[in-house]
Order: structure tokens, then sequence, then C-alpha cells
């Protein structure tokens, strides 16, 4: 039976991506050639493979088991691709990173300029999600996220600031209306504009003074989920609505300029910084490998 590689390929990028369209954005092609190689594929083979509705591509019971025995086989390729670019005298292609929103607004603007002119060749694609993810499964090379929240089999390589605070802030406005609280318990009788993460888990506000450490559950008139909703809720801060708290480095701006007022700066808890991440595989793929010589040499 002869079969087509390159139909091959769409089926695991489809079914590595949960979808055509999701498969076509990662892999620069186009849904509708992907569901054609695939729609040859499975005629070839007289098997579904793949389970089609309008919400998801779920792969069938056949799917699953020739998946599951091509992608060691199209990960050696890729490897043995990625040595042969090792050889280039400049590494191209593209490295697709999956980080949340703190890391897109704090960290990599630092750094991506800088690499992007030392790397003309190779192409960055960021994605923003909150929550921790298998970055192979989700059609990424690496991630960032913070220590906490790092599997144990994943390399972890330090990437921006090492330490960073938590701060709270309000407007002037706001702050001479209803008093600057003294202690943390004293946000209990203010208005908090508070996040949660996707999960649905909202976001405890923790101070530190010395050896005395204040955990609350803020209350308050706003709640916004951790992601792109996140300057809403400094804005509405801004307007005078009430207090947030945020990465330090999110909010410094708006104080310097005036439009916040720091609150309880004195018990600003300090974080270790984020990592890079990936799988401990033997072999990198180049891009990936430039980007983690860059931010090491830069630290």
């Amino acid at each position: 039976m002869k079969i087509d590689l390159g139909d091959l390929s769409a089926f695991v990028a489809v079914a590595r991506a949960g979808g055509f369209r999701d498969a076509a954005r990662l892999n620069d092609s186009s849904a509708s050639g992907l569901s054609d190689a695939v729609r040859r594929l499975e005629t070839r083979l007289g098997l579904r493979l793949l389970h089609r509705t309008t919400r998801s591509v779920v792969p069938t019971e056949a799917g699953r088991s020739l998946l599951a025995r091509l992608e060691p086989v199209f990960s050696e390729v890729e490897s043995a691709l990625d040595v042969v670019n090792g050889f280039r005298e400049r590494p191209a292609g593209t490295l697709r990173i999956n980080v949340p929103v703190s890391a897109a607004r704090l960290v990599l603007p630092a750094i991506l300029p800088r690499f992007l002119a030392s790397y003309p060749e190779i192409q960055v694609e960021v994605i923003t999600e909150e929550s921790f993810v298998d970055v192979i499964a989700a059609g990424c090379d690496a991630g960032i996220r913070y220590e906490e929240r790092l599997e144990q089999d994943m390399v972890a390589v330090p990437i921006g600031p090492r330490v960073q605070r938590f701060a709270a802030a309000a407007s002037s406005a706001y702050l001479d209306r209803h008093g600057r609280p003294a202690h943390p318990r004293e946000l209990l009788q203010h208005a908090c504009l508070r996040g949660r993460f996707p999960s649905g888990a909202q976001i405890d506000w923790q101070f530190q003074h010395g050896d005395e450490v204040v955990t609350i559950e803020p209350r308050g008139p706003l709640l916004v989920q951790i992601g792109g909703a996140v300057d809403l809720m400094v804005d509405v801060a801004r307007a005078g609505t009430g207090i947030v708290y945020l990465f330090e480095d999110w909010l410094r701006p708006h104080m310097e300029r005036g439009e916040l007022e720091p609150v309880l700066e004195a018990w600003w808890p300090r974080f270790s910084g984020p990592y890079l991440y990936y799988p401990g595989r033997r072999l990198l793929p180049a891009p990936l490998r430039a980007f983690v010589d860059f931010i090491r040499n830069d630290a």
C-alpha cells in the first residue's frame, strides 16, 4: 500500500492540534489542504482516523493507534532536520513559546527585539495562556512559567528578572475618599479589584513585613480573568474605583506618572522570577537552542 508521507504528516499535525484550523496555523498551511490530505489517507487505509464535529476533531481508536506509532518517527525526522539546520551559518525556522500574559508584557519585551535582531532567519510565535500546559501537546517548543508551576521532568532556564514583587495601588482620589490602609487586614474594608485564573480559582492577596505574613481574600466590585482583562482592572483602578494588586513592574509606570499611588509598599512580597521550560530531550530544535543560548549568555 503506497501512502504519501505528506498525508501522514497532515494527520499527525491535525491530531496533535485537535483541529484543522489550529494545525494550519501552527504549520503555515491551509485548513482545506490538511482536510484533503487526511481524507486521502483515510480513503487509502479504508478507515476513519478522525471524528469530526463542528466543535472538535478527535482521533478514532484506529487514529490513536496510528498516531502513537507515527509521533516518535516524526519526532526523529524533526530532530534530524534540526541537526542539519545546525550546520547553517545562522539558525532558521519558527520558535513557538507558550507564556502567561505577564511574561509577554514584562519579560519578553526586554529580550525578543535583541534576539530577533541577532537571528533574522528565526520567526518567534508567542501564544499567551495562563494555565500550565504540555508544550509538546500544545504544538510549542517551550514555555515560560514560575517555579511553583513547573513539572519535574522539564528543563528550566532562568529568564528575565530574578526577583519580582507583587504590589498594591490605587488612585489618590480613591484613597482620599476611603483612607489609606496601614495594615493588610484593613483592605477587607476597601473595594478590591480582583483576578481569577481560567480554572476559576480566585487569587488571594499575600503581604509580608519581616516575619509577619498576611493573606487575605479580597472583596470588591470587579472580578476579571487573569489574561487579556488585566489592563481593564488597572484602568478601573486609575479611574478611582478601588485597589488593584498586581506585578509591581506592571503597575510601576502608572505610579511614576501619578495615576496610581502605592498602597502598603512596606508589605509588598517578593518572589523568584520566571523560567523558560522545555522537555528534557537530547536534540533541541535549532531555533530553541539559539534562544536558550541567548538568554543564558544574557543573564
